[in-house]
């Protein structure tokens, strides 16, 4: 049974570079660093399948729009027949200093509407997660605005590094599960 890696983001030009869309961002990454192009479009979704090790893969960037990702999610899950447990979905998180990334196994939204909209459709917040800090909107901005906004002249220094750091979490999941991936490439408190 394949696993499903899932970057969130917004399809369209106008998102491409924003915050919101460090998961997709994550995902081409990690497509380029095992040799898997993302060009098929199915479920709703832009998909490559690959291997990380001996492990089969699909990648894939769902281009329904953040808020509907639940639904290019949960048709690639029933078309290949994977378990929940082999699903890890990356993605902006402002609770999360920027550059920060934290790997969970399941819980709730924490406001994000892609993983809400995963875990309406699914019926369960059973699955793997990868947050990639955006940090928080200053003043009294709102976050919704804040993550369609492009990154910082500081933040886009760091910016490939984070996105590095994010595609290596993902290969950890698959190569070494969720527990060891966590204390890989969660903070030390």
């Amino acid at each position: 049974m394949p696993y499903l890696i899932v970057g969130l983001g917004n399809p369209g030009r106008e998102y491409r570079e924003t915050k919101h869309n460090i998961g997709f961002m994550v995902i081409d990454r990690l497509g380029e660093n095992i040799g898997c192009k993302l060009i098929k479009v199915q479920s709703k979704a832009i998909i490559g399948i690959g291997k990380i090790g001996d492990q089969k893969v699909i990648l894939a960037k769902p281009q329904t729009f953040m808020n509907l990702s639940g639904q290019a999610v949960v048709g690639l899950l029933h078309f290949y027949k994977i378990d929940p447990s082999r699903l890890i979905v990356a993605h902006d998180d402002v609770d999360l200093p920027f550059g920060q990334t934290r790997m969970r196994p399941g819980g709730g939204s924490a406001g994000q509407k892609g993983v809400g909209s995963i875990i309406e459709k699914l019926g369960s917040p059973d699955f793997a997660r990868l947050r990639m800090g955006v940090g928080r909107p200053p003043g009294q901005g709102e976050a919704a605005d804040y993550v369609l906004k492009g990154f910082s002249k500081t933040d886009l220094e760091f910016l490939p590094e984070f996105i590095n750091r994010g595609a290596e979490g993902l290969k950890s999941f698959v190569i070494d599960g969720i527990d060891n991936a966590m204390n890989k490439f969660n903070p030390k408190v």
